[in-house]
């Protein structure tokens, strides 16, 4: 397959962000990958953008690279896409994703941003990988990059691909519901609230639960006896134990948490989940700021007009990303219902295979840091909190990389010297780019 990597940094061949792709590239010899300088060589695509046209044309598909400046991509990239557009580029039915590399603050605009142009030209799009700069270094964000290679030739082998955002008028298209597969061990909940006046999300759960290979536990929010929302009394914040005894906390820890991947299905109400949804989110709080679900896919069946309720979209997506879990998307019965159920299925159901996970964007990234601190101020009153997050590193305070900070100290230092800096010249970009040169030679074919 071949590859196409449209190096939007405007460092060319010295980007930090593409040194991602040529990891993949000698990872992956089977695949042929090729570079499209567009931010370093952008004069020149100014004057030919019909060549760059024609050599996107010859790809299978291709991977915008670029790090991120504020809040969206260079402004080399912004005029690369202007000019692809500008030309009438025929780019109908090519597969687009990208990779990225920043320290996460809006990465998720920046990304939108791609995606909007891919689809305004008809590309078909798969989420792409938001990576720190420095990831590359680690065998954790190395292992990353092939997680979502994997996932992206998944979606290209099945043709799948994100829906376009829509914002049809309210219609209710009917869902067919195809003859139920055989179960498989592993186990999907689904949490719903579902009543007798929903049939059509009756259809839209039956249709995901006929498509996904996998066994299926329906939990209905409306059967549960919920006896009242959170109060916030901070009960739990010892022990965990919450002040209610309606048998919730246990329902959620043996039935819920406990399986493989999460589900919620419900009707759009007042643009949000509906308040019995937002109880059940709430009386959640029994685990604190605990992400006890970590690594576990999510996915969401909703009735309504989901294309529209931008903010609730933001939600679902948001939720996923701050409890570390892949958000495998949602899929309404307004915008081709039967399709977009039987991706999410496919996508749900490869990720509980593969335990595929993807590195947290800002909504992650920053909703942990703001949990992280608050919890370590808290850490006499949130006691389980405090136990977890010690438990699994989330102190990652920026004051112990000390190392890193005294290398910093003296790259300041000479930087902030006229005489020095001009006597470096370029080479403070090639001493940035030595580790990753170096990852790059060691790295042999995967076998």
């Amino acid at each position: 397959m071949h590859f196409l990597i449209v190096n939007g940094s405007p460092k060319g061949e010295n980007s930090i962000t593409l040194q991602t792709s040529l990891y993949l590239e000698k990872r992956r010899p089977e695949h042929r990958f090729t570079v499209l300088d567009a931010g370093h060589w952008l004069p020149y695509w100014e004057k030919h953008p019909d060549e760059a046209a024609e050599q996107m044309g010859e790809a299978d598909c291709i991977i915008f690279s670029y790090p991120v400046y504020t809040f969206l991509v260079p402004s080399q990239l912004v005029r690369f896409l202007e000019l692809l557009k500008g030309a009438d580029c025929d780019l109908a039915g090519k597969y687009a994703t990208q990779i990225t590399t920043s320290k996460h603050f809006y990465d998720i605009t920046a990304h939108r941003f791609i995606r909007e142009n891919a689809q305004d030209m008809g590309m078909r799009y798969i989420d792409g990988l938001s990576a720190d700069m420095e990831d590359l270094l680690s065998e954790k964000g190395r292992a990353e990059a092939e997680k979502f290679f994997d996932y992206l030739l998944f979606n290209i082998e099945n043709g799948l691909s994100e829906p376009a955002d829509t914002f049809p008028a309210p219609s209710h298209r009917p869902v067919t519901v195809p003859r139920c597969t055989k179960e498989k061990p592993s186990r999907v909940v689904i949490v719903a609230d579902l009543g007798e006046d929903d049939a059509q999300l009756a259809a839209m759960i039956a249709r995901f639960r006929a498509r996904l290979p996998l066994g299926t536990d329906l939990v209905n929010i409306r059967e549960i006896g919920l006896r009242g929302g959170c109060l916030g009394c901070f009960r739990c914040a010892s022990d965990g134990v919450c002040v209610y005894r309606d048998g919730f906390a246990d329902l959620l820890r043996d039935r819920i948490q406990s399986a493989d991947a999460i589900v919620t299905a419900f009707p759009v109400r007042d643009h949000g989940m509906g308040s019995l949804f937002k109880m059940y989110d709430d009386r959640q709080f029994c685990n604190g700021h605990r992400t006890v679900t970590m690594g576990m896919p999510m996915a969401a069946l909703v009735s309504g007009n989901l294309p529209a309720e931008e903010n609730l979209r933001d939600v679902l997506e948001a939720r996923a990303e701050v409890g570390g879990n892949f958000w495998c998307g949602a899929a309404c019965d307004e915008v081709d219902p039967d399709g977009e159920i039987d991706r999410i299925a496919l996508r749900l159901a490869y990720a509980v295979k593969t335990h595929h996970t993807r590195p947290a964007n800002f909504w992650g990234v920053g909703g942990m840091k703001i949990f992280r601190d608050l919890i370590w101020q808290m850490q006499g009153l949130m006691r389980e909190d405090h136990k977890f997050f010690k438990a699994h590193g989330q102190y990652d305070f920026p004051q112990k990389h000390r190392a890193r900070m005294l290398a910093m100290y003296m790259v300041g230092a000479m930087n902030a010297s006229p005489k020095l800096r001009a006597k470096l010249g370029g080479r403070m970009t090639e001493g940035m780019l030595m580790p990753y040169r170096a990852v790059l030679k060691k790295t042999k074919p995967r076998t």
